[in-house]
């Protein structure tokens, strides 16, 4: 018997070979990858109203079988989007700020009534409205009759910056005058924001700053792929040798922006020290934290990071994280405070990367997981429902019962 083991194991045929380690590899995929996602969010109205009505929440989430490792993920989620989504021809308008600076916020309203709901998207680092990743959302939005606005932030978009100021992930001024503006043309629609990596780190800054006055102007938001915890994220972007590879990508996306703007070549800053940055985090030291009057990279990170500050968001909240996220530890992904809140919510996927979560054998249909749960959402919270208004009523119940009990905790300890 050992004689004919040994045997076999000396001359296996090629193909035997290969159907075992397809077997193992399946069994892997079917035990270690394929999940539920995990829902963190505490009991009550939101997480009742999330169950009955965004039904992605409770079905697994099967990534594409080729393509489960973080970085494939994210790599190629780029890659294929780009193949699948049109350019997407927008009413293009231009608004000038306060202070001179000009963006551009680009309009999607096709099929759809002037009186539809409204979804204003925020894009990422050096992302725009062409961004694969932009349009995804904004396609799935036109499939449940939401328009969409897309903030291009300065210097951003293909428009040329006026005034001598960038942006960066901890100041929501821009934001500000971007959302007082749609509201003013949109007085009587519902409105939801969804921002995507760092434009879910400055929405989320936007909605804890505002606290309530956010939430009279939005009915419901969602962030992906936001890096909870700068600190911690750009720790994990700048481990070798496959993250640190996607960070200097968007460290030379950086500089090649910065190089564009002629305006701030004025000798305020030394450019080519600047322009040879190689991480997110050098660039960040050199020009961005020194630009927005940080003391430096460390208080410009300890102000942008999102994952301390949950509890002063009272707009209802959907947030997308992949555990392997490159950009974002699991450990970082603040679970705890999200299970004690009553209005943000994090859904959490074993796999997915950053702004990844593909799907299906051969991911090239445009109903895509982050599609998915963006319409269904949104679907759910901005189109008139009695069932909502309700939720929306007790959620604000319930975080205003949250905040007394806090409050009465504090004083007990202070005496």
């Amino acid at each position: 018997m050992i004689s004919s083991l040994y045997w076999y194991s000396e001359n296996i045929p090629r193909w035997h070979l290969i159907a075992i380690c397809i077997t193992g590899y399946v069994v892997y995929y079917l035990i270690e990858v394929v999940k539920r996602p995990i829902l963190a969010v505490s009991d009550g109205a939101f997480k009742e109203f999330l169950l009955k009505n965004v039904p992605t929440i409770e079905t697994k989430f099967w990534p594409t079988i080729w393509c489960v490792e973080s970085r494939a993920q994210t790599v190629f989620a780029s890659l294929l989007r780009s193949k699948i989504f049109p350019t997407i021809h927008y009413r293009r308008e231009i608004l000038t700020l306060k202070d001179g600076g000009e963006v551009a916020l680009d309009w999607m309203e096709d099929d759809c009534e002037k009186s539809s709901p409204l979804i204003l998207i925020l894009p990422g680092l050096t992302g725009a409205s062409q961004a694969e990743y932009i349009k995804c959302l904004v396609m799935a939005a036109q499939g449940i009759g939401v328009r969409t606005v897309v903030f291009n932030n300065r210097g951003l978009g293909g428009v040329e910056l006026k005034t001598p100021r960038l942006y960066c992930a901890a100041n929501i001024e821009d934001l500000s005058e971007v959302v007082n503006h749609i509201k003013k043309l949109n007085p009587d629609v519902r409105l939801g924001a969804t921002g995507i990596s760092m434009g879910g780190l400055i929405l989320g800054n936007y909605m804890a700053e505002k606290g309530l006055a956010a939430s009279k102007i939005f009915t419901a938001c969602q962030i992906i792929s936001v890096p909870w915890n700068v600190h911690k994220g750009s720790d994990s972007i700048e481990k070798p040798y496959l993250n640190s590879l996607l960070g200097q990508h968007l460290a030379s996306n950086l500089c090649k922006t910065l190089n564009k703007c002629d305006v701030l070549k004025n000798g305020e800053f030394d450019m080519d020290i600047i322009l040879q940055s190689k991480t997110i985090k050098e660039f960040d030291a050199n020009f961005t934290s020194k630009h927005f009057g940080f003391e430096d990279v460390e208080h410009y990170y300890r102000t942008a990071t999102l994952h301390d500050k949950l509890h002063k968001i009272t707009t209802p909240l959907l947030c997308l994280s992949a555990a392997d996220d490159p950009f974002q530890p699991l450990d970082a992904i603040p679970v705890d405070a999200a299970l004690n809140s009553s209005h943000v919510a994090i859904v959490i996927t074993a796999r997915g990367g950053h702004i990844g979560f593909l799907e299906g054998i051969w991911p090239s249909l445009k109903d895509q997981y982050m599609g998915r749960l963006f319409s269904q959402y949104f679907a759910a919270t901005l189109f008139e429902d009695k069932t909502f208004s309700g939720t929306s009523q007790q959620m604000m119940n319930e975080f205003k019962l949250k905040n007394v009990s806090t409050q009465s905790e504090t004083m007990t300890g202070i005496m």
